[in-house]
């Protein structure tokens, strides 16, 4: 019976560890919650999660019940040789009362490494292999790691093993849509400020050759080219407005959000309604993907559908955030987007994801577009 209530705890503290990863996104955050969870599951002292490099050498090497300072007097990562090596070698656990005992333990620390005496290592298991391993040393309260113990982190690694594919793949998905992102301000650069300083050669060779026999219609030149270099910097300004970092840290999305409206004001010189109500608050990432949604949809609307007006709105909803962006521009078969706007439609799907959001986009030619995002509040 007792055995029983063990086994039960044990895997609802897996359980329970295996939610609390599945939230996460970025590989680092994913690797030091893992090893925290290893380590409080089957009650080490210490715990560790590497990930090779392939040559020699582990690319990443995170610890728990370490402090920091303990961590940076022991000096560099550790070499894959050894037991560690061992570990990613064989899909077989491993388990001894002494580590010192193993032949393969290579008799030495670093100087300030702590003494350690039972040993847990079970490798990390993917579809492509070997990724990494969990060690666990000196189980509290016994002389060694049990069965139990070590069925336990082997059930873990193989959640663990989905959980680094996924953040894995999660971050190669945010680099493509980087690349994306640097594609569409290149085009915005060509489309937009480079059509504008073409405009000022013209104009210009057009006030020169005027200068001799007309001066009148020179000055009219002059007067338009004027005008065109003041619109080309405002372009200009709007692009790089779009590459700086915003300042949520400092702002808060809303006020971000207003600062951005008014540039595009400036430079469109199109009808821009914002309204701002009261929002629920997400942490500063999420603020960055809600605003990078807005960015782009507001994008959207000025140059592909030539919108003469926008309305934006941003406020709650039952609790949840909510953003809508509509415009009375030409609009466009959602399904049979072209390659060029079908990437930003992507971009702002994922974005809605990365925050746990929901996004619907309604559009039809000639009947404008509305962008609906919903996020839930923490």
């Amino acid at each position: 019976m007792q055995q029983q209530e063990q086994q039960s705890s044990a895997f609802q503290a897996l359980s329970d560890a295996v939610l609390a990863i599945a939230g996460e996104r970025s590989v680092e955050s994913i690797l030091q919650k893992l090893v925290h969870a290893v380590r409080e599951l089957v009650g080490a002292r210490y715990a560790a999660l590497g990930m090779p490099d392939n040559e020699g050498a582990f690319a990443q090497f995170i610890t728990s019940g370490m402090s920091d300072e303990l961590i940076e007097a022991m000096g560099p990562l550790p070499r894959t040789h050894g037991l560690l090596g061992a570990m990613l070698e064989s899909e077989h656990s491993y388990r001894t009362s002494d580590i010192r005992r193993d032949p393969r333990f290579r008799g030495w620390w670093p100087s300030a490494h702590p003494d350690m005496r039972s040993f847990l290592g079970v490798p990390i298991t993917s579809r492509s292999g070997i990724v990494g391993a969990f060690y666990l040393t000196d189980k509290e309260g016994a002389d060694d790691f049990s069965e139990g113990d070590q069925r336990l982190i082997e059930t873990f690694a193989a959640h663990a093993a989905v959980a680094i594919e996924n953040a894995r793949l999660y971050e190669r998905s945010r680099e493509l849509s980087i690349v994306e992102e640097r594609t569409r301000v290149a085009r915005e650069l060509h489309d937009s400020v480079t059509q504008q300083l073409f405009s000022l050669v013209l104009t210009a060779e057009a006030a020169s050759t005027l200068l001799d026999r007309d001066v009148e219609a020179a000055r009219v030149q002059v007067g338009r080219l004027r005008e065109l270099a003041k619109e080309a910097i405002e372009e200009l300004g709007s692009v790089i407005s779009a590459l700086r970092p915003v300042a949520l840290d400092a702002d808060g999305l809303g006020p971000t959000l207003r600062k951005h409206v008014d540039v595009l004001r400036r430079v469109y010189r199109r009808d821009i309604a914002l309204d701002l109500t009261d929002s629920p608050r997400l942490d500063l990432a999420e603020e960055a993907e809600v605003f990078r949604i807005a960015q782009e949809a507001l994008q959207n609307a000025l140059r592909h559908a030539n919108a003469e007006h926008i309305a934006v709105r941003l406020g709650a909803d039952n609790g949840r955030l909510l953003l809508t962006v509509s415009d009375d521009g030409a609009g466009f078969d959602v399904a049979a987007a072209p390659r060029s706007r079908r990437l930003g439609l992507t971009s702002m799907e994922e974005r809605a994801r990365t925050v746990g959001g929901t996004l619907d986009i309604e559009s039809r030619s000639g009947a404008g577009t509305t962008v609906r995002l919903e996020v839930p509040s923490p």
